[in-house]
């Protein structure tokens, strides 16, 4: 009688052992697969590059360059570490500048530069130069118009280029330096909206 208890005894506890183990088993298993959530491995990278991005239709967009460059392959999306970036706007003004990092979408119609953002537009015979200091620009270039079959319209007028940020912004042209909260702009400044708390430096004697 006592040896058939002892057996009992002995079963029980090791029920007891094999659900305590099934319930670590399990638990480990959920914390392994939550640790694989989130953006897929990058498709391939790149270090010390130059990158000319070109648009749906074979059209340039700008060039960045950069220590390193990630590609995901689930978007097509490229980020990049520590970008210098040269874009020529809508006037044939060319700009060129950097930030932390960047993000650019599959058909070089998006780029966000995230962090801190330096630009200037390059001085020529027809513009001054321009500069520009924020954080988390979004550049942003419409696509290419099409006509009813899909082809590319050899006429249409240029493709809109669109500058976006919610950050305080400083913008400085010449003699006058303009402070805000919040812009959005045309990337050859034809047009520019501070959104809030602007305020403006401007020295005409030196004009």
């Amino acid at each position: 009688m006592i040896e058939r208890r002892t057996w009992l005894v002995v079963a029980v506890l090791a029920l007891i052992a094999f659900a305590a183990w099934m319930e670590v088993w399990l638990m480990r298993a959920r914390d392994t697969s939550e640790d694989f959530t989130g953006p897929p491995r990058s498709d391939y990278t790149m270090n010390d590059f130059t990158l000319d991005a070109l648009d749906s239709e074979g059209a340039h967009s700008f060039t960045v360059t950069g220590p390193r460059m990630a590609r995901r392959g689930d978007d097509g999306s490229v980020y990049v570490t520590r970008p210098n970036y040269e874009i020529v706007d809508n006037s044939s003004n060319t700009w060129k500048g950097t930030s932390e990092s960047a993000w650019v979408d599959k058909d070089g119609n998006v780029m966000k530069l995230e962090g801190k953002v330096l630009m200037h537009r390059e001085p020529s015979a027809t513009a001054q130069r321009v500069d520009l200091d924020t954080r988390d620009l979004t550049i942003t270039t419409d696509p290419k118009l099409k006509d009813a079959k899909g082809h590319p319209v050899a006429d249409a007028p240029h493709r809109n280029q669109r500058m976006e940020t919610a950050a305080p912004t400083t913008i400085t042209e010449t003699n006058d330096t303009i402070y805000g909260v919040g812009m959005k702009a045309d990337m050859d400044m034809k047009t520019m909206e501070l959104l809030s708390n602007v305020h403006m430096i401007s020295l005409p004697g030196k004009r």
